[in-house]
């Protein structure tokens, strides 16, 4: 999996993808970034990839032609007549757990990040394919929420993880929260695990596992039992 990236503000990207899972998915082959400095793809000298707004109004907006010319080149090295850019922005569809794993599918992704006022409107009519927000709040620019989708996609790419059970197991990957988790030692400042967990009766540990999950959903985001379509009927009746 190819994932580009173009932004103002390189080193926020390459900073993160140094570290943790980003590291592990770079060195496993599993995924590889391709991060592009905007300013690369002006033609003046002063390389200024941003300008006042037409009509007036406070703020600068990120010139459209650099974010042509990196999309021109990316097309070439896809192949792809219409790449999948994706481009951060409070304006777009909610960022989710379903998305993320179906983003992976994506033998390559391209991500636009904006920043100051923003950018102008011919880039997101003309080349973007998908907006998408990570919550209902205004960031500085686009690069931290690249770095939060890249974190829920590659995550399912498996290669990236030592154990993609892990993934399959996440909050959201069955319309359930992850349920209690516990580890050594047993009992800490008297407060003990529960004891099912360390039965060894493995039929047991599930039914309770699962059971805690449905709790949990219930009481911390019962929207997701209600809303879901493929929810078990034992699982909409217990918690």
């Amino acid at each position: 999996m190819k994932i580009y990236i173009v932004t103002a503000f390189p080193g926020m990207i390459t900073a993160c993808l140094a570290e943790s899972m980003f590291r592990k998915a770079i060195e496993n082959g599993g995924v590889e970034f391709i991060v592009w400095n905007l300013r690369d793809f002006t033609r003046d000298k002063h390389k200024q990839i941003d300008d006042k707004p037409y009509g007036g109004g406070a703020g600068m907006v990120l010139k459209p032609e650099p974010f042509f010319r990196a999309y021109d080149k990316i097309v070439k090295l896809t192949g792809r007549k219409r790449p999948r850019v994706i481009f951060p922005t409070p304006q777009g569809r909610l960022f989710s757990h379903q998305m993320a794993v179906d983003l992976t599918g994506e033998a390559d992704l391209t991500f636009f990040c904006g920043h100051y006022k923003g950018v102008d409107e011919r880039v997101i009519a003309n080349l973007v394919t998908d907006e998408i927000s990570i919550g209902d709040y205004v960031l500085t620019g686009g690069e931290l929420p690249v770095l939060v989708m890249l974190d829920a996609i590659i995550r399912h790419v498996p290669s990236v993880l030592h154990s993609y059970e892990s993934a399959e197991t996440d909050s959201f990957s069955d319309n359930l929260l992850e349920g209690p988790i516990y580890t050594h030692p047993q009992v800490y400042r008297r407060k003990s695990v529960p004891e099912v967990l360390t039965s060894g009766n493995h039929a047991s540990i599930a039914a309770w596992r699962r059971e805690q999950r449905v709790i949990r959903t219930r009481y911390r985001r019962n929207d997701l039992i209600e809303n879901s379509t493929n929810m078990k009927s034992e699982d909409r009746n217990n918690g």
